[in-house]
């Protein structure tokens, strides 16, 4: 049986990695992505961040849309 995953953790992948390739971009390596921006916001372990961006690539993980609407926040950022 898989492993079921909630709709926050889908949440925090598709953050993560909207954080990660805003900032891979620039040609940050991923420690120093991990340790300014991921690590203060969401406090996982640099190996649970490396789970997360390798979890990005499944289907599962994926935020339905029916439900993204109650998770699109506006943090100011744009």
């Amino acid at each position: 049986m898989a492993k079921r995953r909630g709709v926050s953790y889908q949440k925090r992948v598709t953050d993560v990695n909207r954080i990660y390739d805003e900032h891979a971009k620039k040609g940050l390596p991923n420690r120093e992505i991990w340790r300014r921006y991921i690590y203060p916001v969401y406090g996982i372990s640099e190996r649970t961040f490396y789970n997360i961006l390798h979890a990005s690539c499944e289907p599962k993980n994926e935020v339905p849309d029916d439900v993204q609407m109650f998770l699109d926040f506006d943090y100011g950022d744009k």
